[in-house]
């Protein structure tokens, strides 16, 4: 987008600021050839030694090779006059905690946030201009039958936000090695900025008809190369490794779990936050009475249908009651789901 700089009087006190209707326009080549038209209204809040600070709520159009127009909504972000602060390959979105998102610790749960995650990587999808069908299938892996899986994800929540919070969800991708994309997320309380839950996770394709990994194609991989960041990790990848795991030393059991038609997604899979809830079946009662969780790591192994029948199993780590193991097994006995999860005392 071509650099704008915006001058303006006020004529009024600093405590007095009002609602400033400015419609302004830029223009520049998107990657698909298309045109991004940017309107931003904004509203002056507040002024420190001359500077004002200005909160941008924008729409972004964006006109595709066969003419038609989509428009996608972008961030809030914090302007100071004339300069943006933030990285435009960052992709935002704001979302309010409903009553039906809460569990019964009265806060958001785990699988909430991890939804989350999944929407606004999904609207970054979408506002790319590369969004072709399929959960975030682009141009190019449609065209070559690809659908994207997930390998693994690791989420750890510093507080989980409650029912009528308004928080935000930033994400971008990063460069994982050859055949994966690295996604980071940040969930932040909308009105302090204070981070609330960091996570990353790593894709990779699979051919939808035969159920087969696939390599990069060239093709994609152009699609994606100028959205990548290079920065630091947000989490530890020593931190999300999982040791080896025997189902027979696995302390607690839960058998008979069976995925139900309304826990597909739209590849026919069992979705992979679905995944999660089943592999915590079999944490005890009393234990999620006391404690709550704020580490997660899943590694996901093999896909799961409706009717498979699974087994839950989880294991306390012996150097601390905080830490558990989990497995999830298809009936005859091929891992789908490994993790470790890491909880605190309840109120510490």
């Amino acid at each position: 987008m071509a650099s704008t700089s915006t001058t303006m009087m006020l004529g009024r006190e600093a405590n007095s600021l009002g609602t400033l209707r400015i419609k302004s326009k830029a223009f520049r080549p998107s990657s698909s050839g298309g045109v991004l038209l940017f309107q931003a209204n904004i509203r002056a809040t507040s002024m420190k030694n001359s500077q004002i600070t200005l909160n941008v709520a924008s729409k972004k159009h964006l006109m595709l090779l066969d003419g038609r127009e989509k428009e996608f909504d972008l961030i809030t972000d914090t302007f100071v006059l004339g300069k943006v602060e933030k990285d435009s390959r960052i992709f935002s979105e704001n979302y309010t905690v409903r009553s039906y998102d809460m569990g019964p610790n009265h806060t958001a749960t785990i699988q909430t946030l991890m939804n989350l995650l999944q929407e606004t990587v999904l609207g970054h999808f979408r506002s790319m201009g590369v969004l072709k069908d399929g959960l975030g299938s682009t141009p190019e892996m449609s065209a070559r039958n690809l659908i994207w899986i997930l390998s693994n994800t690791h989420v750890v929540v510093d507080r989980y936000p409650t029912w009528n919070d308004d928080i935000r969800v930033d994400t971008w991708f990063t460069p994982s090695g050859k055949n994966f994309l690295g996604i980071e997320w940040i969930i932040c309380d909308s009105k302090t900025g204070k981070t609330l839950t960091r996570a990353s996770s790593k894709l990779m394709m699979m051919n939808k008809g035969t159920r087969k990994l696939s390599e990069w194609p060239e093709g994609v991989r152009r699609e994606f190369e100028p959205q990548y960041i290079n920065r630091p990790p947000l989490l530890d990848k020593d931190s999300s490794r999982l040791p080896k795991l025997d189902h027979n030393k696995m302390e607690y059991v839960r058998n008979g779990l069976t995925p139900r038609w309304n826990d597909l997604d739209i590849n026919q899979h069992v979705n992979n936050v679905k995944y999660v809830g089943m592999m915590l079946e079999s944490v005890p009662i009393s234990f999620l009475e006391s404690h709550e969780l704020y580490d997660i790591t899943v590694e996901y192994r093999r896909e799961c249908a409706m009717d498979d029948v699974l087994q839950s199993l989880t294991s306390f780590c012996d150097e601390t009651v905080d830490q558990c193991f989990h497995l999830l097994r298809s009936e005859c006995g091929a891992v789908v789901v490994r993790g470790k999860t890491k909880w605190k005392p309840k109120h510490a």
